[in-house]
């Protein structure tokens, strides 16, 4: 798989800018965003005042003086342990609610936003890697909103106000504690640099490997039967091996600080006992100074350990909020038609194009279905020509069908039409109107498919055929049924109609599918009509179903057909014979096989489409 952007890269990027971008999500849930920094921020400071408390309690008892001064510290000390609790309740509430929030705007923009992105971004990215960002990106990012936001929040309002604090007690002694949290903050940036690169790699290696399971599992009948299984196994351990090494690596240096951390502290704090408690002896600081200030020094220090220990989680989030973002800045669709139909512009129904003139008003032109091919070249990739100098043209009504070898163009013509790609050179019109004119929506409104490769989804197949047209009534769907050939065995299911439809229609056969796929475009009433292979992987006696489903659904409209058999394109108005990109003849039936070329010899059998 051809990947056209940098989203599977191992280099790191921005941290910062992905932060930034994060926090710009509070925006949507400002007031949660601020009572659960304001409480949090309380409870810090509670917390700092609790342990500046011990120095006055403590040295009252030394120094014996009235125990009411001690019983007026210790209600204060009371006072900031109700704030400490009050905060923290209500600011790991607010977090939670605005992490969960936040995750589900997110989610909302990553799904929007996929569905408006262009059919070529689909073509260079597996499911299996779009569904990982959904799921493991998205969990692992949900879960260090809810619990970093607040700590590192935490972890700035202690280390700064603690800092102060000791500041005033001891200058000295503060001067050996920032000295020891220097040596911690380079210790933490080395070993956090090596953490990121190594859990990007790892959510890069598991969406790899989540895509080849999801392959796998969706091509479990061609394993087996090319006898696949082994290879596939091998393939697997690979990449299974793969995400172990990496996150061996990833976890290996994320859990690495905490031994770390926690040892220079037992270091740091017993340096300050015994330097402190030279200070008392020499008369420079009280008792209970001293002890405040110990218990400082393992404030200070412990949220810096509390945020080595999260740096996995925070890191492996950041790389998922990468992958979520580098979607999230994948273009979207373009669309810049102003031509618009209207459903009903004479007062009888009939479709026609709203065109906007240069004066400001509008020309009505009715929606026929003709179609114009002028010199149209495209390639999927600038080195790679797919279609070369494309001339045709069909009429309304009229059945133009395509033929040719796999990877002649056929189903690229049919996708250019729907403006799936865009044209590199020449003009596609529609009813005379450049389709680039043509609002996307309004284009493909007035267009059904039917392919070879049906999707139904999960629900009843009354709601799979009104997938066509969503405001279409009961009786319009056994109307759009009946027209394809399909009530007579909607009729036998369990529950007719109202009958629930696995995943991709499972419980029905391969020709049931295509008949409800049928409906589906006939209930839409298109004026153009592209059927693409649709009765190639079908029985005989099916595909007579299906053919004639096919042929009350193509009567009166403009009708497109890419067909490996032969015998379902005779009837056509023209039939284009196309090799390597180019027409090379066209044509009826009677034409193309008095020419005796190509098409001749694929009749008589003389040559094979490949």
């Amino acid at each position: 798989m051809k990947e056209t952007n940098n989203r599977r890269s191992l280099k790191p990027k921005n941290i910062m800018n992905t932060l930034i971008r994060l926090f710009k999500y509070f925006r949507y849930n400002k007031i949660l965003f601020i009572v659960g920094m304001s409480t949090v921020i309380l409870a810090s400071v509670a917390e700092i005042g609790i342990t500046g408390m011990f120095s006055p309690i403590i040295d009252v008892f030394v120094n014996g003086e009235e125990k009411t001064e001690a019983i007026k510290y210790i209600l204060i000390l009371a006072g900031f342990v109700g704030l400490t609790t009050i905060g923290h309740y209500f600011g790991n509430r607010s977090m939670a609610r605005l992490a969960q929030k936040t995750i589900h705007k997110i989610r909302e923009d990553m799904f929007s936003h996929m569905e408006k992105l262009p059919i070529s971004f689909f073509d260079t990215h597996s499911h299996g890697e779009l569904m990982s960002t959904f799921t493991n990106d998205v969990d692992m990012l949900n879960q260090s909103l809810e619990q970093s936001v607040s700590q590192v929040m935490i972890s700035i309002v202690t280390v700064v106000g603690t800092f102060i604090m000791m500041l005033i007690i001891s200058p000295l002694l503060t001067l050996i504690v920032g000295t020891a949290l220097a040596l911690m903050f380079l210790i933490i940036r080395f070993i956090g640099s090596k953490s990121a690169t190594n859990f990007r790699n790892q959510q890069h290696r598991l969406a790899d490997m989540n895509g080849y399971i999801e392959e796998m599992m969706s091509g479990q009948k061609v394993v087996k039967v090319f006898n696949y299984e082994e290879r596939a196994i091998e393939n697997f351990k690979e990449r299974n091996e793969k995400l172990k090494e990496s996150s061996s690596l990833a976890s290996a240096f994320g859990v690495m600080l905490m031994p770390i951390m926690g040892n220079l502290t037992f270091v740091l704090y017993s340096i300050i006992a015994m330097v402190g408690a030279f200070l008392v002896i020499n008369v420079s600081i009280s008792v209970g100074n001293l002890a405040s200030f110990l218990q400082y020094t393992r404030t200070i220090s412990r949220p810096i350990t509390n945020v080595s220990n999260q740096l996995n989680t925070l890191f492996a989030a950041l790389a998922g909020a990468e992958r979520i973002f580098d979607i999230l800045d994948e273009d979207i669709e373009a669309d810049e038609g102003d031509v618009r139909l209207v459903r009903d512009c004479n007062g009888k129904g009939e479709h026609c194009w709203r065109v906007p003139k240069e004066d400001g008003d509008y020309e009505n032109v009715p929606v026929n279905g003709y179609i114009t091919f002028q010199d149209v070249n495209f390639g999927y990739t600038k080195e790679r020509k797919v279609l070369n100098k494309i001339n045709l043209y069909a009429k309304p009504g009229q059945k133009i069908a395509f033929v040719g070898s796999t990877g002649a163009g056929k189903t690229t013509i049919t996708n250019l039409l729907n403006r799936f790609y865009e044209i590199d050179e020449g003009t596609i019109l529609y009813d005379g109107i450049d389709i680039k004119r043509i609002n996307k929506f309004d284009l493909r409104d007035t267009m059904s498919m039917v392919l070879q490769d049906i999707h139904l989804f999960e629900g009843t197949v009354a709601d799979n055929i009104r997938y066509g047209r969503l405001d279409a009534t009961d009786e319009e769907v056994v109307e759009a049924a009946k027209l394809a050939n399909a009530d007579y065995f909607i009729q036998h299911l369990p529950q007719a109609y109202d009958t629930i439809l696995s995943m991709d229609g499972q419980n029905l056969s391969q020709g049931e599918r295509q008949l409800i796929s049928i409906a589906r475009a006939a209930i839409a009433d298109p004026e153009i009509l592209i059927l693409d292979e649709a009765t190639s992987s079908v029985d005989t006696r099916t595909e007579k179903l299906i053919s004639e489903g096919m042929d009350k659904l193509m009567d009166g409209r403009t009708t497109f057909v890419i067909a490996h058999r032969l015998s379902t394109v005779r009837d056509s108005n023209a039939i284009m014979v196309l090799e390597q990109g180019e027409i090379i003849e066209r044509g009826d039936h009677d034409d193309l096989m008095e020419q005796n070329r190509t098409y001749y010899a694929l009749n008589t059998g003389a040559l094979e489409l490949k």
